[in-house]
């Protein structure tokens, strides 16, 4: 089975990225060659992967954890739907995720 993610990019452009469980939305993103700076490649150490989750994807994730929320602080304009791409693994339950990239720092 093919499993998806629809990202918005910075230009307001959706994407259907290809995405593999077990790889994070990061990764996926990253790897498909959008405009994601990840400047720390995944170990919760910026905020540069920013982004914001549409509402009904919000219950079916893990709630940030202490780390997440500390570089979240760190973040431009971060709203309640706002989460790291680095820290959300990919699963089945999430096919067609939908989620706009974060301002760029």
């Amino acid at each position: 089975m093919n499993y998806n993610i629809l990202v918005t990019d910075h230009s307001g452009h959706e994407h259907e990225l290809e995405a593999t469980p077990g790889f994070t939305i990061m990764e996926i993103i990253r790897d498909a060659g959008l405009d994601l700076e990840a400047i720390c490649s995944g170990c919760c150490a910026c905020a540069t992967c920013h982004c914001y989750l549409n509402e009904e994807w919000l219950d079916k994730l893990n709630k940030a954890d202490d780390d997440e929320e500390s570089m979240l602080d760190q973040a431009y304009e971060v709203k309640k739907n706002s989460r790291l791409t680095c820290q959300l693994t990919f699963s089945e339950e999430l096919n067609g995720m939908k989620l706009t990239l974060g301002p760029k720092f």
